[in-house]
Protein backbone atom coordinates (compact mmCIF):
# COMPACT_ATOMS: atom_id res chain seq x y z
CA UNK A 1 0.00 0.00 0.00
CA UNK A 2 1.69 3.46 -1.21
CA UNK A 3 1.86 5.93 1.52
CA UNK A 4 3.30 9.63 1.74
CA UNK A 5 6.72 10.10 3.76
CA UNK A 6 8.16 13.35 3.69
CA UNK A 7 12.12 13.15 2.84
CA UNK A 8 14.79 15.74 2.45
CA UNK A 9 15.49 17.18 -0.75
CA UNK A 10 18.96 16.00 -0.64
CA UNK A 11 18.07 12.84 -0.47
CA UNK A 12 15.54 12.80 -3.60
CA UNK A 13 18.40 14.65 -5.70
CA UNK A 14 21.09 12.01 -4.43
CA UNK A 15 18.19 8.99 -5.07
CA UNK A 16 17.11 10.17 -8.60
CA UNK A 17 21.42 10.42 -9.63
CA UNK A 18 21.61 6.69 -8.24
CA UNK A 19 18.42 5.83 -10.25
CA UNK A 20 19.62 7.13 -13.24
CA UNK A 21 22.79 5.52 -13.32
CA UNK A 22 21.35 1.79 -12.32
CA UNK A 23 18.46 2.45 -14.37
CA UNK A 24 16.02 2.42 -10.95
CA UNK A 25 13.08 4.42 -10.68
CA UNK A 26 13.19 7.04 -7.54
CA UNK A 27 10.98 4.75 -5.31
CA UNK A 28 13.08 1.86 -6.78
CA UNK A 29 16.30 3.51 -5.71
CA UNK A 30 15.05 4.56 -2.62
CA UNK A 31 13.46 0.37 -1.65
CA UNK A 32 16.89 -0.52 -2.32
CA UNK A 33 18.97 1.83 -0.13
CA UNK A 34 16.30 0.76 2.98
CA UNK A 35 16.56 -2.73 1.90
CA UNK A 36 20.58 -2.30 1.98
CA UNK A 37 20.51 -0.70 5.40
CA UNK A 38 18.19 -2.91 7.12
CA UNK A 39 20.11 -5.88 6.19
CA UNK A 40 23.32 -3.89 7.43
CA UNK A 41 21.65 -3.25 10.95
CA UNK A 42 20.70 -6.99 11.03
CA UNK A 43 23.77 -8.26 10.03
CA UNK A 44 26.26 -5.96 11.09
CA UNK A 45 29.25 -8.29 10.61
CA UNK A 46 28.38 -8.08 6.60
CA UNK A 47 30.25 -6.55 3.98
CA UNK A 48 28.12 -4.55 1.95
CA UNK A 49 29.44 -7.47 -1.23
CA UNK A 50 27.63 -10.18 1.18
CA UNK A 51 24.43 -8.35 1.26
CA UNK A 52 24.37 -7.10 -2.24
CA UNK A 53 24.51 -11.15 -3.21
CA UNK A 54 21.83 -11.75 -0.77
CA UNK A 55 19.43 -9.03 -2.33
CA UNK A 56 20.48 -10.97 -5.43
CA UNK A 57 19.68 -13.98 -4.17
CA UNK A 58 16.37 -13.07 -2.98
CA UNK A 59 15.29 -11.88 -6.11
CA UNK A 60 16.04 -14.66 -8.30
CA UNK A 61 14.15 -17.16 -5.42
CA UNK A 62 10.93 -14.66 -6.38
CA UNK A 63 11.36 -15.69 -10.00
CA UNK A 64 8.76 -18.27 -11.46
CA UNK A 65 10.07 -20.96 -12.62
CA UNK A 66 10.57 -21.30 -16.25
CA UNK A 67 9.02 -24.62 -18.48
CA UNK A 68 11.28 -25.19 -21.74
CA UNK A 69 9.94 -26.18 -24.57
Amino acid sequence: MPIKVKISDELVAEAKRYGQVYHRSLPKQIEYWSRIGKTAEENPDLTYAMIQKILLAKEETDLEEYTFG
